[in-house]
């Protein structure tokens, strides 16, 4: 029986890791190397420590109502995507709310996580910490390790020849960048177009001479404000959809998706995509468009070499005078405190069952919660994890024989191994996943039988966003305030929008509510299929988070 259960990292995922132990009656400890909660969204000026955190101007991509836990929801007043700042300040709320931060040891490092001599009998960690040069050894019954994707930056140098010998400039890692000062009237090229170097290319462009943009792959860019400006998360991320992409063919749910992509701009033009390729990521930035429309980013392929002051790329051209290299090339996750024997299980999350547990250990009593890339809120998803988790660790949930999860891993794992920054085409679908972790915690919610029972609540369930109230609505932990915050989400997404009040016409709030009725047979079909076909999996595709 597990009762004592370390929890490493006090970031989102070691937050909730600690308030679903408390809720299955578990002691956790929480090991936090800093002086705070937060992870990589507490932004410090300092890089002394070489924490990882994100950069001053960063605004989350994905909206408070998908990204907020499942019991607690975000302030009406916050606005819908959310500056670092705020964001911190909803973590702190949460943590005092359900009393968690006196379980949280801080400025206390993890250097060691070893299994005990009895561990095929006990399932029990050697836990060893570091506070203010003390050295504590520990034992504990189960580990939960919380520290994410973003520990250490990927920079891949053998790939860019000439980058550490022959060019004069400067180079450095997104990890290490802070604000803009420092490029000020430079040359700057930055590599990788994923969402941050999306970002830092254009909000270098306001301040460098010139900014040009390397990208290997095809993106595709979108807004986080949809249709009507409502948030693009909100309006996409709906079972609905989520059911016309398991009904329809591969190729053509993905033709409408190219083609409402190119509805925006064409990005062919751009140079960004092709509606041919079958490979392709998506990243949201409202801003690059117009940044490359103007001139002030210039996008560029894939970099062949450096010279002194140049860079030459791909396709044969050359950028002289270049003085900042910035490589957004991604992060590594290489879980240093964790025994040899026990990290060679897994090289990334395709080698864990369902992307959290080592299906090779004689106990289930190590999670990895966090290590995941979802086409929404990684927050979310490591919630349910740890809810998940708890579970186990408490006795009443159990996993399936080490056979079947080896059996499972082997078969989603992919043939090739792919780098960190290749990590966007790897994404996992929000709604199949959140799903199938939900399902084996007990919590997923029943469309079929809510259309019986509520169907005002199964429509809003059904065609609406699918915000993580809803895996709060049934099961353990089931929440009393669910159903409310569900059907008064959108509420809290106009809440502060109106600092000034317009006139309204009134038919058109009525519209919604007709479409809502006349999509009632639908859903009624849908949730018949999937009450006859429980087996159904969703496709996955690749979609923006952070």
């Amino acid at each position: 029986m597990v009762r004592r259960v370390a929890i490493i990292g006090a970031g989102v995922g070691g937050l909730a890791s600690i308030k679903c132990c408390l809720d299955e009656g578990l002691e956790p400890t929480c090991f936090e190397r800093s002086e705070d909660i937060g992870g990589v969204w507490r932004y410090t000026d300092s890089m002394d420590d070489r924490r990882v955190s994100v950069y001053r101007s960063v605004i989350t991509n994905t909206s408070k109502e998908m990204s907020c836990f499942s019991d607690f929801p975000f302030p009406e007043d916050f606005p819908s995507y959310l500056p670092h700042s705020l964001l911190l300040e909803y973590f702190r709320m949460y943590a005092r709310h359900f009393d968690l931060l006196r379980h949280i040891r801080f400025k206390t490092t993890v250097l060691s996580v070893r299994r005990r001599p009895d561990f095929a009998t006990s399932g029990q960690w050697e836990v060893v910490t570091e506070t203010d040069g003390t050295h504590e050894s520990h034992t504990f019954d189960a580990v939960m390790v919380c520290t994410g994707h973003y520990q250490e930056p990927y920079l891949p140098l053998d790939s860019f020849p000439g980058i550490d010998t022959r060019f004069k400039g400067r180079y450095l890692h997104s990890q290490e960048y802070r604000d803009v000062e420092a490029f000020r009237g430079k040359r700057v090229l930055v590599v990788g177009i994923g969402n941050t170097g999306g970002d830092l290319s254009v909000e270098l462009s306001r301040v460098a001479a010139k900014v040009f943009l390397s990208a290997r792959s095809n993106t595709w860019v979108i807004s986080r404000v949809s249709s009507h400006g409502f948030p693009f998360d909100m309006v996409s991320t709906t079972r609905f959809n989520h059911f016309l992409d398991w009904l329809l063919p591969s190729a053509l749910t993905r033709r409408i998706r190219f083609r409402k992509f190119n509805s925006w701009f064409d990005h062919a033009n751009y140079g960004l995509a092709s509606t041919k390729s079958s490979k392709f990521k998506m990243i949201v930035n409202e801003e690059l468009p117009f940044c490359l429309l103007s001139g002030t980013v210039v996008l560029k392929p894939s970099v062949k070499e450096f010279t002194e002051r140049s860079a030459v790329f791909k396709d044969g051209t050359t950028e002289e005078n270049i003085d900042v290299v910035l490589f957004a090339t991604g992060y590594i996750s290489p879980f240093p405190f964790l025994e040899e024997s026990v990290r060679s299980l897994f090289d990334d999350n395709r080698s864990l069952y369902k992307a959290v547990f080592p299906p090779q250990l004689e106990k289930p009593t190590l999670a990895i919660i966090g290590l995941i890339q979802l086409t929404g809120s990684i927050m979310v998803g490591s919630e349910m994890q740890a809810r998940w988790v708890t579970g186990i660790f408490a006795g009443w949930n159990k996993l399936p024989p080490a056979s079947r999860m080896m059996a499972e891993v082997l078969k989603r794992k992919p043939p090739v191994k792919r780098n960190p920054s290749e990590r966007e085409n790897l994404k996992m679908s929000f709604i199949s996943y959140t799903d199938e972790v939900a399902a084996c915690a007990g919590v997923k919610p029943s469309v079929l039988r809510l259309l019986l029972t509520d169907p005002r609540l199964a429509l809003a369930i059904f065609f609406g966003p699918c915000t993580p109230y809803q895996y709060r609505l049934v099961g353990r932990g089931a929440w009393s305030g669910a159903r409310g915050a569900i059907l008064t989400q959108w509420q809290r997404v106009l809440k502060p929008l109106r600092t000034r009040v317009v006139d309204e016409d009134p038919d058109c709030s009525s519209g919604w509510r007709w479409m809502c009725l006349l999509a009632l047979p639908v859903a009624l079909t849908a949730g018949f299929l999937l009450f006859k076909h429980p087996q159904w999996g969703w496709r996955p595709w690749a979609g923006p988070q952070r």
